[in-house]
């Protein structure tokens, strides 16, 4: 496949809209990215313009967005850049959405604490398992050993 990847540094513009879906949790929100320069003959830095992004975000990474990220926070979002084209009202609108693979807090802008996601159930019982069998003098930890050979 030939996705088109990005790396956009920016600010959360909206609040972050998260629901439910048959293939897992979506959320979306609004991304303005400001590109700064150095003006050198006022020797100043200057904003340039802004550019705003839809960006949708998938499962683990969505619910984690919602939980963890108000409007306002700068982060940096890394996906595939998708461009799409409607029509409505008579007019053809363009819009540039970013499919996020990862997002954070930009660092380089203050600190953050991270937080684990709690594990789903069907993991914790699997490994709780697994545990239990080492803990009854299983040498594999509840895993089968391969055969040795003959």
């Amino acid at each position: 496949m030939n996705d088109t990847l990005v790396t956009v540094v920016g600010n959360v513009a909206t609040n972050v809209e998260y629901r439910d879906t048959a293939a897992g949790g979506m959320a979306r929100f609004r991304f303005a990215v400001q590109s700064r320069r150095w003006d050198r003959t006022s020797g100043n830095w200057t904003d340039g313009p802004t550019s705003f992004y839809t960006v949708f975000a998938w499962r683990s990474l969505a619910a984690n967005l919602a939980a963890s990220v108000s409007v306002g926070e700068p982060l940096v979002v890394h996906g595939r850049l998708k461009v799409r084209e409607e029509d409505g009202d008579g007019r053809r609108r363009t819009y540039v959405d970013i499919d996020a693979l990862a997002a954070g807090h930009d660092l380089t802008r203050g600190t953050a604490a991270f937080r684990r996601a709690p594990r789903p159930e069907a993991q914790v019982s699997a490994r709780q398992e697994s545990a239990d069998g080492a803990e009854q003098g299983d040498p594999g930890g509840g895993r089968k050993q391969p055969a040795a050979a003959m």
